[in-house]
C-alpha cells in the first residue's frame, strides 16, 4: 500500500468510526443484545451495521451514480420499511424476557447470522447515509493528487466502524453482570422506547 493509500485508509477509518459512534438505533440494539445475550450477539449486531457502512462506502468511493440515483428514488419505501423494522424490534425488545446467561452462538432472537443480517438490512434502509459518504469521499479524494484506491477507502470505513462495535460490545459485556435484573429490564424498556421514537421520526421526515 502506497503512502497515499495508507493516509486515505487511516482517514477512512476515522470516517467509519465517526459514523458508527453516535448512539442511534443500532447502538441501542448492540447494548441491549450484549446485556441480554453476551458479547457475541452484540458484536454480530454491530458488524451488520459495519458491513452496510462498507457497502455505502463502496458506492461513494467508486462513484456509482446510478446506484445513488436509485437509492434516492427509493427513499420513501426504504424509510417506510426501515421504520416498520424498527417498530418490530422495539416491540420484541419491550416484551423480551431477561436471559439468565449468554447465548452460545444461537438463542433468543435468532442466530448470530440472523442478528448480523437484521442490522445490515436496517442500516441499508437509511439511504440518506450514502449522501454523507459521497460528500466525505469526494472531499478525501480531493485532498490528494493523482489516483486513489477505492478499496483503501472502503476497507478503512469497515475497519473503523467494526472497531467501534468491538469496543462498545466488549465494554458492555465487561459490565454486564454488574447490572441487576431490574436495571437490565429498565434498559430494555428504554431501548424499546427510543427504537420506536426513531421509527416515528423516520416516518415523520417523509411528510
Amino acid at each position: 500500500m502506497t503512502f497515499i493509500d495508507t493516509s486515505l485508509f487511516l482517514k477512512a477509518m476515522l470516517v467509519g468510526l465517526s459514523i458508527a459512534a453516535p448512539v442511534g438505533p443500532i447502538g441501542l440494539l448492540t447494548i441491549q443484545r450484549t446485556l441480554q445475550r453476551g458479547m457475541p450477539a452484540g458484536l454480530a449486531t454491530g458488524l451488520g451495521a459495519a458491513a452496510a457502512d462498507a457497502v455505502y462506502g463502496a458506492v461513494g468511493a467508486f462513484g456509482v451514480t446510478g446506484v445513488v440515483t436509485a437509492l434516492n428514488s427509493a427513499r420513501v419505501p426504504l424509510s417506510v420499511g426501515g421504520g416498520a423494522l424498527l417498530l418490530w424490534l422495539a416491540w420484541q425488545t419491550w416484551r423480551a424476557p431477561l436471559a439468565t446467561h449468554a447465548a452460545q452462538g444461537t438463542g433468543q432472537g435468532g442466530s448470530l447470522w440472523a442478528q448480523f443480517a437484521g442490522t445490515f438490512v436496517l442500516t441499508l434502509s437509511n439511504p440518506a447515509t450514502i449522501l454523507s459518504f459521497v460528500a466525505i469521499f469526494a472531499s478525501l479524494s480531493a485532498t490528494f493528487s493523482g489516483a486513489v484506491s477505492p478499496l483503501a477507502l472502503v476497507g478503512g470505513v469497515f475497519l473503523g466502524s467494526a472497531l467501534w462495535w468491538l469496543v462498545l460490545a466488549g465494554g458492555v459485556a465487561r459490565l454486564r453482570h454488574s447490572f441487576t435484573p431490574v436495571w437490565r429490564q429498565r434498559i430494555n424498556r428504554l431501548s424499546a422506547t427510543f427504537l420506536a421514537a426513531f421509527a416515528l421520526w423516520q416516518w415523520s421526515s417523509l411528510i
